[in-house]
């Protein structure tokens, strides 16, 4: 379980601009926005 202010375990994803891996932007501010079900009112 990852707790607040611990690292978040790295991921691939597909993105609007090609792959996206999160430990290539190591040394840059990310913001992860998560967010519940689509139209909930979450």
């Amino acid at each position: 379980m990852v707790r607040e202010g611990d690292p978040a375990p790295d991921f691939t994803l597909d993105g609007t601009q090609g792959e996206f891996q999160l430990s290539a932007q190591r040394g840059h501010a990310v913001l992860l926005f998560f967010y519940p079900k689509d139209n909930t009112s979450g």
